[in-house]
């Protein structure tokens, strides 16, 4: 039976909980033994970097600045200087390990008219980017100033799905050549006999390491910061709801990883690659002409790191088995597959001033520098999507001068890259330009891990990607809507309302749908309190039909309690205590969600944001309100339903 399935997986989700601590403690062992050692990393002055890129990174394509259209720059640029300038990119508050945290980074979502974006318990809804060949309903929903910006984002997005399946591997170090300069030599094809970990599979626990030190972790470094990227089904947010109970997709971003806190940067390994704490390349190898590279040396090493290697590799299985037990009671969705050429549905904004935080953490595995962004997976993403990532740093915080990023003088932005659950894979490091452009393709995404090393100068980036939205949009939760309340029948001349259907079943699904309405739309919009309709109005109406919709719902919980209650002839004991045991399911859900979300809202983190960005408890109603069939606070209600069970014992 389904609310008895339910109760079953919540058991697992313990006994879950229960062997991923102990795991932990085995991680926390191996790492200790890595100890201070450091895997080794190339950059693009290092020998052998083609030739690991080439063999072990070769979904990653790099667009430079130079070969993008001037006139395209200039409009994205001014875009997001618009966005910020406006109020646009705020830090999220968001979920993880049952703490809310802030995210180092400012945010906002770009995307598909009623599109969102869910991740570490967070819905991002998109404001629409307005197109020329689509109508967009609310064209007025902002101001003249933003709709232009919206739209160069379009602009930029347009261009990307048609650009990232055309670039070939050939283009990945493509230069330009300006007047006076002559263009970089290529590296040379050093033999890093670099080889992937055969457990290097799809792990959607890459969790920023960073996450840690803004929940005020006081563990071991390396054990938790390797424990946080390995989770699988929790993905970081142990003892909260899970993303199955309403969604399949997974809860990561682009770049969603939180700033890093500075800890004790351990010594480098003999044998790790040595650079210039990031200063750009000039992207000119030291290849001489007819000689053979020689390999990387691992040196010192090699030893402990490959007897490392295979252990965390089968904690990773482990936990890919686990996730199935840890779905929650709804049906995941089959996943999608990526088969034609991309379609960028949302594009996430990011900024960040380095400046600005007072800590950065040093990447703890490589010794690669600074992180503004931990190591994790672009996840919630169709399977096998590509990802496509514009950076745009600028020396002034508001006026956004570019940056040229090829300056001795200052230090660039990087992305770092590594092989997930593989120490023994030499990680790569890619200095950025302003204005330059990566893509991630293939599987890159899924079998590899990223981060963000941080630059001297503030910094934006568009990361446009293929959303598994297949629960996420404004047409599906309507839809859902439709499907519980043609279960309700009002009396056209009286407005009495009554339930079409008893079964079982049929409450099952509607008390679903209505947890999902309240839980992860209603809620998830009003928790991030007036952000939306500051500066642009498009979810104000949706949202406002919804919260009827919900309305409609909280009558036919009251008409399902009524018809459990009442002692009908007729009627199978067996019947009603089916349906008895089933509401109290959804009830007590219902319950703790709903105190989860009072806490949240009235949390000392809540209470530090300005009165335009603080959550909302939405919706609330008194005891008395009279508009309301039921009351907020299901406790009696509740050991009622418990009560009416005992008579079935």
């Amino acid at each position: 039976m389904k609310a008895r399935h339910c109760k079953h997986n919540s058991r697992n989700m313990k006994r879950s909980g229960d062997s991923e601590g102990e795991k932990r403690r085995k991680r926390r062992r191996l790492l200790q033994e890595l100890g201070d050692q450091k895997i080794p990393f190339l950059g693009p002055s290092d020998r052998g970097f083609q030739q690991l890129w080439d063999s072990s990174y070769s979904g990653l394509v790099l667009r430079r600045s130079c070969s993008l259209p001037a006139e395209l720059h200039g409009r994205v640029q001014e875009a997001l200087l618009t966005l910020r300038t406006k109020g646009c990119l705020l830090r999220d508050l968001v979920r993880v390990r049952d703490r809310d945290v802030f995210t180092a980074v400012s945010r906002a979502l770009l995307g598909q008219p009623g599109h969102t974006y869910r991740y570490l318990d967070t819905r991002l809804f998109a404001i629409p980017w307005h197109s020329e060949d689509s109508e967009v309903k609310g064209q007025n929903c902002c101001d003249p100033d933003l709709r232009a910006a919206c739209k160069a984002l379009w602009e930029l997005n347009t261009f990307f799905c048609s650009d990232v399946s055309q670039r070939k591997e050939g283009d990945r170090l493509e230069q330009c050549v300006k007047a006076g300069e002559v263009e970089a030599k290529q590296s040379e094809e050093g033999d890093t006999e670099s080889k992937h970990s055969e457990d290097s599979k799809r792990s959607e626990g890459g969790e920023s390491e960073s996450r840690q030190s803004e929940e005020g972790d006081t563990e071991s470094k390396h054990s938790e910061e390797w424990d946080i990227e390995s989770k699988h089904s929790e993905e970081g947010c142990s003892g909260s709801k899970q993303e199955g109970e309403w969604e399949t997709e997974s809860k990561h971003s682009s770049e969603e990883g939180e700033s890093s806190q500075v800890q004790r940067s351990a010594p480098g390994a003999p044998g790790g690659s040595k650079h210039s704490e990031g200063k750009c390349p000039t992207w000119t190898h030291k290849t001489d002409a007819g000689t053979e590279p020689e390999p990387v040396e691992l040196g010192a090493q090699e030893k402990p790191v490959a007897e490392l290697k295979h252990s965390l590799s089968d904690y990773h299985i482990e936990d890919e088995e686990e996730q199935g037990s840890e779905q929650g009671c709804s049906q995941p969705s089959p996943p999608q597959v990526c088969t034609g050429p991309a379609q960028f549905n949302v594009t996430l904004l990011n900024y960040m001033d380095p400046a600005a935080m007072s800590q950065l953490k040093e990447e703890p595995y490589y010794g690669m520098g600074k992180m503004a962004v931990g190591w994790h997976h672009d996840e919630n993403l169709i399977n096998r999507s590509p990802v496509a990532v514009y950076s745009y740093s600028c020396h002034d915080d508001k006026a956004g001068e570019s940056g040229e990023g090829g300056s001795s003088e200052n230090t660039c932005w990087r992305i770092g890259l590594k092989v997930a659950w593989d120490i023994y894979t030499p990680g790569l490091t890619l200095p950025l330009q302003s204005g330059d452009c990566y893509y991630m393709r293939d599987d890159l995404n899924s079998t590899h891990q990223h981060c963000v090393l941080a630059g001297d100068n503030p910094r934006f980036s568009s990361t446009h990607r293929v959303a598994e939205c297949s629960r996420g949009t404004l047409d599906y939760i309507q839809s859902r809507c439709q499907e519980a309340l043609s279960t309700l029948h009002t009396d056209p001349e009286t407005g009495a309302h009554s339930l079409q259907s008893l079964l079982p079943d049929t409450l099952q699904h509607c008390e679903e749908i209505h947890n999902e309405v309240e839980f992860e739309w209603l809620r998830q919009y009003w928790f991030q309190g007036q952000r939306y309709a500051r500066f642009c109005s498009w979810w104000s109406r949706p949202m406002e039909q919804l919260e009827k919709d919900w309305r409609l719902m909280e009558t036919m919980s009251m008409l399902f309690l009524s018809a459990v209650e009442e002692e009908e002839e007729g009627r199978a004991g067996e019947s009603r205590r089916e349906m008895a045991e089933t509401l109290l399911a959804a009830l007590t859900d219902r319950q703790q969600q709903r105190q989860t979300w009072r806490d949240r809202c009235h949390s000392s983190l809540a209470q530090t944001l300005p009165p335009e960005e603080a959550p909302v408890d939405r919706p609330f109603w008194g005891v008395d309100d009279p508009n309301m069939p039921l009351p907020f606070d299901l406790a009696d209600i509740i050991n009622r339903v418990e009560s009416l069970l005992w008579r079935y014992i």
